[in-house]
């Protein structure tokens, strides 16, 4: 019965979390409030965001009558989140930590303190859904398909669904939001949470030069002809126009590839340039939600971003941990670092990281191979 059973709540101090909180106590669970510091720096203006954030969870908290604890993950958020970060970054890709941070510390080390405390289940306040499906729990895409947030959970696997509950999955944003104001949540006009997890809103270039030597070098053609100087080869990812500064007659310039090694950075001109568009990809770092890869070949939907719809994809093969996928109608902006996602209709099979998609550009002849 659900009376009888105890949910921890992972209460970040946004409108999402507090609402997921409000609903299971309605619902008749007993509920827990648990907030996670994963970051002590102060940002830009002097403010520590996760100060302001707690104080947020605990007004919540005790307005709907439940308690509150906070957990110190600071040093784990460092060492198996941050530090891959920035070693990405080295490396010239593009990391999402927002996935790194769902499997090495929402749901792994916040999971493991939940159940410590004696809960039966932790509750988040995504976007997604678990719906079990021939016995399985299946991860499935939020109802609000602006706000669905699986591409950053495919790292999820069906036993730790098991004791996962998405409160908010199937309701839309405007929902969420009436319902806080209904209840007099001191969260419900709150902004969403945007820039790095846990870390907030940075000037992205004065923040990365803190933990990265940053070496200024060319912007060059696929021919090889220097078009430009660039503030430091980590600072700019795949697709990127703005921030270019690079002047002259014609369209505008794009990122279509980076050498670290030599810190040079490829740019070509027009937003349709074929060198910005691919028709397969490799990826590696894996990850099944059923705890197994589908049946090969596999025709199914992907997302190679955030917010992007999805898009028909074919897995060919898998080979020493690398899947290797085709593309009916070539993708623009692949960008390493970032993950593929697979989907079959609603449901999220798992996805891994893209790998570096240079074969590097046969710049020789200034054409591309797709």
């Amino acid at each position: 019965m659900v009376e009888t059973q105890s949910v921890v709540v992972g209460m970040s101090g946004g409108v999402d979390s507090s609402v997921s909180a409000l609903l299971l106590k309605q619902q008749g669970y007993r509920v827990i409030g648990l907030f996670m510091k994963n970051w002590e720096e102060k940002d830009e203006n002097g403010v520590c965001s996760s100060a302001a954030d707690y104080d947020d969870v605990k007004r919540v908290c005790e307005l709907i009558d439940i308690p509150y604890y906070s957990v110190n993950f600071v040093e784990k958020y460092q060492k198996q989140v941050f530090d891959q970060f920035i070693k990405d970054f080295k490396r010239g890709l593009t990391p999402n930590p927002d996935v790194l941070c769902n499997r090495e510390i929402k749901f792994n080390a916040f999971l493991d303190k939940a159940l410590d405390l004696g809960a039966d289940f932790l509750a988040t306040g995504h976007y997604s859904q678990n719906r079990v499906v021939d016995g399985q729990n299946c991860l499935v895409k939020g109802l609000d398909g602006q706000k669905d947030q699986t591409y950053f959970l495919y790292t999820l696997s069906s036993s730790t669904l098991e004791k996962v509950l998405f409160p908010i999955g199937g309701m839309e944003k405007g929902e969420v939001r009436r319902l806080a104001r209904l209840h007099g949540l001191p969260t419900s006009e709150k902004k969403d949470s945007t820039g790095i997890c846990f870390i907030g809103e940075r000037h992205f270039r004065t923040f990365l030069s803190q933990y990265i030597a940053i070496q200024p070098g060319n912007f060059e053609t696929l021919c090889g002809k220097i078009v430009g100087k660039h503030q430091g080869a980590a600072y700019y990812t795949i697709g990127q126009r703005k921030g270019l500064a690079i002047g002259g007659a014609g369209d505008a310039w794009f990122v279509v590839d980076k050498d670290i090694q030599k810190n040079v950075v490829y740019v070509v001109q027009g937003a349709d340039h074929p060198a910005l568009y691919l028709d397969r990809l490799t990826a590696s770092d894996l990850s099944w939600v059923s705890g197994k890869p589908p049946a090969l070949p596999c025709s199914c939907n992907s997302k190679i971003r955030y917010r992007q719809a999805d898009q028909p994809c074919v897995i060919q093969k898998i080979e020493d941990g690398c899947a290797w996928v085709t593309f009916p109608q070539p993708q623009r902006a692949v960008t390493p670092g970032q993950s593929i996602v697979f989907y079959d209709g609603p449901i999220c099979l798992g996805g891994g990281v893209i790998n570096p998609t240079s074969a590097l550009r046969e710049r020789s002849s200034c054409t591309i191979s797709l």
